[in-house]
């Protein structure tokens, strides 16, 4: 299924609620390219924050191609219609070259019978020991979880399916990238289930580029991940031994990586992502989203004036309408009320104090998971400020820039696939090392 557009090894998904900051996640791409590593950037917006900032998908692939134009960029890059269903793709068909196909409310709903048997049927090859070279373990599939599995994914993949044909007569086959989605659900799944899952998504003649699973433990927005980091580092290593089974097995495109949903600031498995990606030689795709919108508070904050003002005001209102605001978002974060500052409070804070609460640096005193993430399901309420909030990105361009250039690169990037912690190398990046990182 090689064919047509093809994602690079290493890539990262950067959001940009506002669509002010693609030059400054362009720079840490940049600045990755100059320590010797190809990053290629992948803008995403999903179809409820263009819903809820009022814009259009053109509006992410201006803002990209700005942004490749006025930096020089020569690399491929990339627009994301992120978490798109067959209600809403057609917005994105024109603005967009990669595609997310969502298809997790559809897990656990049956299929056919008629469908389960012929892919059970079809499927033998399945049943038994499969063994999964370079991860210290083998997969053993019964005829019971291979029909379990097919009841539980086989309509969630015929959707993709069905997402992906509308897609590819709108654009063609081999111009776009597809990733397929199943990470917003209750439940990890299984390097088994992954198995049959890739094996019926082969079925559905869908050329996917990259998969996003659950993993076990929490993803929750913006902070750090909570779980096992070892059991996340059994995990994937697993999942990543099985795409490369299904690649030869199935003939899905070779270069079919991981794709981390809700990625920004698991700083706690970074260690165990790189060192899986280095043992097998491996690509991932590493998807941010609003941990951008967050730095823009922070370099306002940091700003002063007018800036830390309208910061103070957006956490206020945030906190007066919390929970209207999480709860589209209820099962990816964790707040607890009493640490949140009181709206008097809030008024009495300095820059520094705002700062130091909202910026993510594990183990600081005055770190603010709670409110972190309060603030990050909050960009609501800058959307309803319009050009008051926007006029003071553009204000404040030089000092919001740099926060996200230097979250994205040393907080993100640099940890994820170049192995280094705050900037500094963890060894030496010998040209050795480097063709083989690029093969």
């Amino acid at each position: 299924m090689d064919r047509g557009r093809k994602l690079g090894k290493y890539s990262v998904g950067v959001g940009d609620r506002f669509g002010r900051q693609a030059k400054a996640q362009l720079q840490a791409c940049i600045e990755a390219r100059e320590n010797g590593v190809e990053i290629e950037p992948v803008w995403n917006k999903s179809n409820r924050e263009h819903m809820i900032i009022g814009s259009e998908p053109a509006s992410v692939r201006r803002a990209a191609d700005a942004a490749v134009k006025a930096l020089g960029w020569t690399a491929p890059y990339y627009c994301d219609a992120d978490h798109i269903t067959a209600q809403t793709v057609g917005r994105f068909i024109d603005a967009c070259d990669f595609f997310t196909l969502d298809v997790a409310d559809f897990i656990g709903q049956a299929a056919p019978v008629e469908d389960i048997d012929s892919f059970v049927k079809r499927h033998g090859e399945l049943q038994g020991t499969i063994e999964l070279p370079g991860a210290n373990g083998a997969v053993e599939i019964t005829s019971e979880v291979l029909r379990e599995t097919a009841q539980k994914f086989l309509a969630a993949v015929k959707k993709a399916g069905v997402v992906y044909r509308v897609i590819e007569k709108a654009k063609g086959a081999g111009a776009f990238i597809s990733e397929v989605s199943m990470d917003e659900t209750d439940r990890a799944q299984s390097p088994a289930e992954l198995l049959i899952i890739l094996a019926a998504i082969a079925d559905e003649g869908i050329p996917v580029q990259t998969i996003a699973p659950k993993f076990s433990g929490r993803f929750n927005k913006g902070v750090d991940y909570v779980g096992d980091s070892g059991q996340f580092e059994r995990e994937m290593a697993l999942d990543v031994a099985a795409i490369a089974h299904v690649v030869r097995r199935y003939g899905l495109p070779g270069n079919l990586k991981l794709s981390i949903h809700s990625g920004s600031d698991k700083f706690s498995i970074y260690p165990a992502i790189h060192a899986t990606i280095r043992r097998f030689n491996a690509g991932v795709h590493l998807k941010t989203a609003g941990t951008t919108w967050l730095e823009e508070l922070i370099g306002l904050a940091e700003a002063g004036g007018d800036g830390l003002a309208l910061a103070k005001e957006v956490y206020i209102e945030a906190l007066a309408h919390r929970e209207e605001l999480c709860a589209p978002y209820a099962a990816v974060i964790d707040i607890d009320p009493a640490k949140l500052p009181s709206a008097a409070e809030m008024r009495g804070w300095s820059s520094e104090q705002y700062t130091s609460a909202l910026r993510h640096v594990e183990g600081a005193a005055a770190y603010n998971p709670s409110l972190r993430q309060l603030l990050h399901v909050g960009f609501k309420v800058a959307a309803k400020m319009g050009r008051r909030y926007l006029d003071l990105l553009e204000a404040n361009e030089a000092v919001i820039a740099k926060n996200v250039t230097e979250n994205l690169y040393l907080r993100h990037i640099a940890p994820v696939y170049l192995g280094t912690t705050g900037g500094a190398a963890t060894e030496r990046r010998t040209p050795e090392l480097l063709a083989t990182e690029k093969a």
